[in-house]
C-alpha cells in the first residue's frame, strides 16, 4: 500500500545517576532482541540518557538513523527531567515503558525501581504538556515490552500520517446529509491540511484527461481485478479516466504534505455530467491506501485514513444503514447465537468497498440513483458500483468527528461481520456488535454522530483508542457492557 508513513522505531534507555547505568543498557539490549523475535525493526541508540547533555547526543544519534517514533525505556528509575526533555525535543510520537524486575535472585544490586520511576515521569510529562503513549500497564520484562512496542508502531503510524495529511474535497457538503457538514478547524489543530475545491475544478481536470495515454493500462488493471464480475466493461474507460484525474490531482497538489485523502461530492449532478458513478474508483483508491469518501464527508475520509494507518490494511466507509429483519434473524440463529437482534444492523454503501474486503463482488449499477435519474431505462449514467457481500470476520467501527462547537470526539466498537446473505443490493454486510442497541441510542444518536462509519477489517479498538488519546480527543465512546450505564441512559427501563 502507498500513502501511509513508514515508521522507523528507535529506543533510548534512560538511567538515574544513582542507579547502575549498565543495568539499563543490558535491559535495553534484551528489549531490542525481543523486538527482533517479534519481527519488529527498532534502532538501538547507544547513548543512554542520564543528563541533559546525553539528551543532545541521543537526539543526534536518532536523527542520523532517521528515527521518527521513539521508545523511551526506563531500564531503572530514570532521570525524570532529562527523559521528558528527550520526549519534548524529539518532536515525534514517543512511548514510555519501564523495566520489570526479572528475578528474586537479583533484588539488591540488580533492582531498578523503574516501577517507581514511571510515576515521576508521568508528573514531569504533565508539566511539559506532553501526551506520549503509555500502555495500560507499562511495566514488563523484555518479551512483554516488545508486544507493547508493536502496538506503538501502529499508533505512531496514525500520528505521523495525520501530521502530514492533506484532504482534497470537491463540491459543497450535501444539504441532505448535513451531518457530514462539520467544522473543519479541529483538523487544522492536529496538523491536517484541507484544500476545498469546486466540482467544476474536478470536471475540468477530468475533461483534460480524456485521451490520457495511461487509460488502457488502468483499464487492464480493472479487467484483471473484476474478472467475471465485470458486468459493464463499456464504462471502464471513463472510470480509468476519473482515477487518473484524482491521482494526478493528488500528485500535483500535495504541496508541503506527504499523504492525501479525498472527500468528493458524488450525486446527483455527478452522474448527469460525468456519466457514471465513482464508487468503483473510490474502492480502488481505498485499496491503495488513499481513502475517497463519498458525500464530501471530510471526517469520514480522515477516519478511513486513521484506520488504514492503524491496521496497515484498506478500510471502507459505510452507512450504519438498516435493521436486520426478525425472520432473517430467526432463520440464522446458529450464526447469530452470541447476539440479540438489537446487536445487529446492516452496513451498506453504493459500492466503494475494496474488492479485497469483499466476499464476492461485481461491477453493477447504483440502484437508488437509477430510480432517481433514469427510471424505466437500461442503466447508463448510473453504472460504476462494486457490489456484493462484504467479507465476514472481525471488524472495528470507528469515527472521528467534530461537534458544532469545534470539539473533537470519536467512537470505537469492536465487532464482526456475520456470514449470512444480506439479500440486498450495494456493498453490504450484516454487522454484529455487543450491546449495539444501547450504543446506537446513547452514542450514535445521543452524541449526534452522522450516518457514515469507518470500518477496519480487524479488531483495532486498542490501537485506535490509544491514538485518539495521543491526539487529545477527550470524548472517546465505546459500546458499554450492560453493567456500565451511559450517562443519559434511563435507569428505569
Amino acid at each position: 500500500m502507498i500513502n501511509i508513513p513508514k515508521v522507523k522505531l528507535g529506543i533510548v534507555a534512560v538511567s538515574r545517576d544513582c542507579f547502575p547505568l549498565e543495568l539499563s543498557k543490558q535491559r535495553r539490549k534484551a528489549v531490542v532482541e525481543a523486538c527482533k523475535n517479534e519481527k519488529i525493526e527498532i534502532f538501538e541508540a547507544q547513548t543512554a540518557v542520564e543528563n541533559e547533555k546525553d539528551v543532545l547526543k541521543a537526539l543526534e544519534e536518532l536523527q542520523i538513523a532517521g528515527v521518527n517514533a521513539l521508545v523511551i525505556y526506563l531500564g531503572n528509575f530514570g532521570p525524570e527531567g532529562p527523559e521528558t526533555i528527550l520526549a519534548q525535543k524529539f518532536r515525534g510520537p514517543a512511548m514510555f515503558v519501564a523495566a520489570a524486575e526479572e528475578t528474586e535472585a537479583n533484588l539488591i544490586k540488580g533492582r531498578g525501581d523503574a516501577y517507581c520511576g514511571m510515576l515521576n515521569a508521568s508528573y514531569n510529562l504533565s508539566l511539559r504538556k506532553l501526551v506520549p503513549y503509555i500502555p495500560e500497564y507499562p511495566v514488563g520484562i523484555a518479551d512483554e515490552l516488545a508486544v507493547m512496542i508493536g502496538d506503538f508502531e501502529n499508533i505512531a503510524r496514525v500520528i505521523l500520517g495525520l501530521g502530514k495529511l492533506k484532504v482534497f474535497s470537491f463540491g459543497p457538503r450535501p444539504h441532505d446529509f448535513l451531518a457530514c457538514n462539520a467544522p473543519i478547524k479541529p483538523l487544522y489543530d492536529v496538523g491536517i491540511e484541507i484544500m476545498e475545491n469546486s466540482e467544476l475544478d474536478l470536471f475540468e481536470s477530468f475533461i483534460k484527461h480524456e485521451n490520457d495515454r495511461r487509460i488502457p493500462t488502468i483499464i487492464e488493471e480493472m479487467n484483471d481485478e473484476l474478472k467475471e464480475g465485470n458486468g459493464y466493461p463499456g464504462i471502464l474507460p471513463k472510470l480509468a479516466q476519473y482515477e487518473l484525474t484524482l491521482l494526478d490531482w493528488m500528485g500535483n497538489n500535495l504541496g508541503a504534505s506527504e499523504y492525501a485523502v479525498f472527500a468528493n461530492k458524488c450525486w446527483p449532478a455527478f452522474q448527469t455530467q460525468f456519466k457514471f458513478v465513482p464508487c468503483y474508483v473510490n474502492s480502488r483508491l481505498a485499496a491503495k491506501g488513499i481513502p475517497a469518501a463519498c458525500e464530501t464527508d471530510i471526517y469520514g475520509a480522515v477516519s478511513e485514513y486513521i484506520i488504514t494507518c492503524a491496521t496497515h490494511m484498506p478500510a471502507t466507509l459505510l452507512d450504519i444503514n438498516n435493521s436486520v429483519p426478525k425472520d432473517m434473524y430467526d432463520k440464522n440463529k446458529v450464526k447469530f447465537a452470541k447476539y440479540q437482534l438489537t446487536d445487529l444492523f446492516m452496513g451498506f454503501h453504493c459500492g466503494n468497498t475494496p474488492s479485497c474486503c469483499m466476499k464476492d463482488s461485481a461491477m453493477k449499477y447504483q440502484l437508488i440513483m437509477h430510480r432517481l435519474l433514469e427510471p424505466s431505462k437500461e442503466p447508463d449514467i448510473t453504472r460504476g458500483t462494486l457490489e456484493g457481500a462484504i467479507r465476514p470476520g472481525d471488524i472495528s467501527l470507528f469515527r472521528l468527528q467534530s461537534t458544532s462547537d469545534c470539539q473533537l470526539r470519536s467512537y470505537i466498537a469492536n465487532g464482526a461481520i456475520i456470514d449470512v446473505d444480506p439479500k440486498s443490493f450495494g456493498g453490504i454486510g450484516i454487522f454484529a456488535i455487543q450491546e449495539m442497541g444501547r450504543f446506537y441510542r446513547h452514542v450514535l444518536i445521543g452524541k449526534q454522530f452522522p450516518h457514515h462509519a469507518g470500518v477496519a477489517f480487524k479488531h483495532a479498538g486498542k490501537i485506535l483508542f490509544a491514538a485518539m488519546k495521543m491526539l487529545g480527543v477527550a470524548d472517546i465512546a465505546f459500546n458499554q457492557p450492560p453493567s456500565m450505564m451511559y450517562k443519559d441512559e434511563n435507569p428505569f427501563q
